[in-house]
């Protein structure tokens, strides 16, 4: 069945249609300068394909969250349910239900790691729930940035493999990507690389309107032309749109976003003197500011503070020395460690969040001194998803994988420590599941995607026995597990 999607005139004065199919398994990206009219495309294009195909938008300004009532779409508050979005993203596959994720009120960090395990957990949905989707991200290149800026560099390297996925390897999981950006410049190639459909609006910058050409296979002499486009013009090109570049302008919506464009309003009619007063003088009820509450000037308050610090410690009488500190320090940690890897989805959650409440909890547990920054935390992370007890181990012998596992990537650590247990305690193999969830992820195929990238790098070697049970060997280690089932059911000999 072909469905045609209206969005639009031509130039020509004919309907701009897109072929649903087609954008299905061809994808599409949409550029325009801020003001151009992107967010009224994605609208138009999501309410008149809404009655077809299952939707997910994700969205930086929660701008779509008026299509719920119009149209029947969830919102998922991502603010309110950050823990649960990966199991969130798993029922909405299952379902088939129609999602607006509003990432509304997160910083820049949370807003990428929250669309990353969103995106994730459509990703790594079961195959029969692979039913078509179209997912539609605007400000892409929030979360497929060119270049690492002042984000944090594990949220940008997060948010940029779900993309990556998406957009790569999505359309066989019924995933099409539907992105839009300010700016192909600002875009991560390898993401608008694998669009096939292109939808170009107004731009100034030379660069954007030459790569834009490009992309349309229209001459460098032709660029300038995106500078003339009027709001809510586009030149289509592409499988799903048509074989040749040509301008669109796209149709009006039923619903309108929260923000809207800037309007002119008559400024107040208050005389010159009131208006002084309004700034200066204080009205009743008004609460002063913050930096009005105290005159003391910065170095008042700074002598001020260290006179109190000096009395404090002058007047303190002399902790005597507790040898057992330490001891007692890093078996509260471990007991934190466990606690939290108790949790049913705390293998699930990305770092940055565990490491939140690992936080809460050492304060709660009254930890003396300054808990474990985050490379400790993610060390000892990786033991505690091998669920490994280090008493029940030679000291020498779990130093010497822990070593060797600090050559591989912080989130494989986890994975490789919990096969040099069962190595080293000559325990079977620990099965796909088991290893998917020490790496965080519910997909089988993505655990053994993983044996075969050590394999590769040379961490460790997989074979199988007469009954096809894995073995894995550990050549740095001279260690091998004993055989065991690679779906962790024993087989009838």
């Amino acid at each position: 069945m072909t469905v045609s999607v209206d969005i639009g005139a031509r130039a020509s004065g004919q309907r701009a249609v897109i072929d649903l199919e087609e954008l299905l398994a061809t994808r599409l990206l949409v550029q325009g300068n801020s003001g151009s009219g992107k967010s009224h495309l994605l609208r138009r294009l999501m309410e008149q394909s809404a009655p077809w195909v299952q939707q997910c938008v994700i969205d930086p300004e929660g701008d779509f969250v008026t299509l719920a009532d119009a149209y029947g779409h969830v919102v998922v508050d991502a603010a309110g349910v950050e823990r649960d979005l990966s199991l969130i993203a798993d029922r909405v596959r299952r379902h088939r239900v129609s999602v607006v994720l509003n990432l509304e009120g997160l910083d820049v960090d949370r807003q990428m790691r929250a669309a990353a395990v969103f995106l994730n957990g459509l990703f790594d949905a079961e195959r029969d729930h692979w039913y078509p989707m179209l997912v539609v991200v605007d400000e892409a290149q929030l979360f497929a940035p060119a270049a690492s800026g002042d984000v944090d560099e594990e949220s940008r390297r997060q948010s940029l493999a779900a993309m990556t996925n998406l957009m790569c390897r999505g359309r066989k999981r019924g995933l099409a990507g539907v992105i839009a950006t300010q700016r192909l410049a600002k875009l991560a190639k390898n993401v608008a690389a694998e669009a096939s459909n292109f939808l170009m609006g107004r731009t100034f910058l030379d660069i954007d309107m030459a790569r834009a050409a490009d992309l349309l296979g229209m001459e460098r002499r032709q660029a300038e032309a995106f500078r003339n486009l009027d709001r809510g013009a586009f030149v289509g090109l592409g499988p799903a749109i048509g074989r040749k570049p040509e301008a669109v302008r796209i149709g009006p919506s039923e619903t309108q976003g929260r923000g809207g464009s800037p309007k002119l309003t008559p400024l107040p009619d208050k005389p010159a003197e009131d208006a002084a007063g309004l700034i200066f003088r204080r009205s009743e009820g008004e609460s002063l500011p913050r930096a009005a509450a105290s005159t003391a000037s910065t170095a008042d308050v700074l002598a001020q503070l260290s006179r109190s610090r000096e009395a404090a410690v002058a007047a303190a009488p002399e902790a005597p020395v507790d040898l057992f500190a330490d001891a007692e320090r890093e078996k509260t940690i471990a007991e934190i460690m466990t606690a939290i890897m108790a949790e049913p989805e705390a293998g699930f959650q990305p770092v940055s969040t565990l490491y939140q409440d690992f936080l809460v909890r050492c304060r709660i547990a009254r930890l003396s001194g300054e808990p474990p920054d985050l490379p400790r935390f993610r060390r000892e992370l990786a033991i505690a998803k091998a669920g490994v007890d280090e008493a029940s181990v030679a000291a020498s012998d779990w130093e010497q994988a822990t070593l060797v596992a600090a050559a591989l990537p912080e989130d494989v650590r986890g994975v490789f420590l919990l096969i040099a247990k069962a190595a080293l305690q000559k325990a079977p193999c620990p099965s796909d599941s088991e290893i998917a969830r020490a790496y965080g992820t519910r997909s089988p195929g993505r655990a053994r995607r993983l044996l075969a990238y050590m394999e590769e790098r040379g961490f460790l070697a997989c074979a199988a026995d007469m009954r096809g049970a894995r073995i894995v060997m550990l050549p740095d280690l001279g260690w091998q597990t004993a055989p065991g089932m690679p779906d962790g059911l024993a087989k009838a000999g």
